[in-house]
């Protein structure tokens, strides 16, 4: 081993004990605890010396949230694999359940990843396994026909831009949709879906319920009734859990 490839070595494995340290202060305490004097005290080394694996605070915590997004897709994806009905409306079901059961038994996590300003539709692990099913859906004509007269007008310019940024996620998966098909009307309900399914899930995990439910998954397993249905979404039967 030359002297150059050691010293990657070493650096590649001083960085990664730098993130568990960091993970693990999130877990204990939440953001807020996520410092760079508390990690080095945790390493047993200077705070001044992060600066040399990471340039700043924040580029650190951009780098905890890429970590936690990718193993909440990874996640994600074994609840979908896990999945043999062959129907994408289960196999929706199955994703969306699998999001509410990691977020709730993550939640200092999500709340960095979510409270944070960062797009969770966009082009990270996690909004690509939703990306993923939403194109799959689109393609297959499984998503009923949405006029563009639903969409509400002032909303037409951002949902415009978000056309070509949904079209381009999917094609990394081998979707290719045309724009005939994407048209304003379901890219609309496409967004409308995740804000309610990110919104049901927020509430949970922040203990921001409007009122006392002791078990909050009949009305999480209702809304995904709901959500499948307003889409236009009719392969498999209403049930919870395929």
């Amino acid at each position: 081993m030359t002297e150059a490839t050691r010293r990657e070595r070493l650096r590649a494995e001083t960085e990664r004990e730098i993130r568990q340290a960091a993970r693990a202060l999130l877990v204990e305490s939440g953001r807020d605890a996520v410092t760079l004097r508390a990690i080095a005290r945790k390493l047993g080394i200077t705070a001044p010396a992060l600066y040399r694996y990471y340039d700043s605070h924040d580029a650190l915590l951009r780098q905890l949230c890429d970590d936690i997004c990718a193993d909440m897709a990874a996640a994600l994806y074994a609840d979908l694999a896990a999945d043999t009905s062959g129907q994408v409306g289960c196999q929706v079901r199955a994703v969306c359940h699998a999001f509410r059961r990691w977020a709730l038994a993550h939640p200092q996590e999500f709340a960095l990843v979510f409270a944070s300003p960062r797009d969770p539709l966009g082009a990270d692990q996690f909004g690509s396994v939703f990306l993923q099913l939403a194109g799959r859906l689109i393609a297959s004509n499984l998503v009923a026909n949405h006029a563009d007269d639903d969409v509400p007008e002032i909303l037409h310019e951002d949902l415009a831009r978000f056309q070509q940024v949904l079209m381009d996620a999917v094609s990394v998966h081998g979707v290719v949709v045309e724009d005939s098909v994407l048209n304003l009307g379901k890219i609309y309900h496409v967004v409308q879906s995740w804000v309610r399914l990110y919104g049901h899930v927020a509430l949970e995990v922040f203990g921001r319920f409007p009122f006392a439910v002791s078990n909050p998954e009949p009305m999480f397993d209702s809304m995904l009734d709901q959500m499948l249905t307003d889409i236009g979404f009719e392969d498999s039967p209403n049930s919870a859990v395929h």
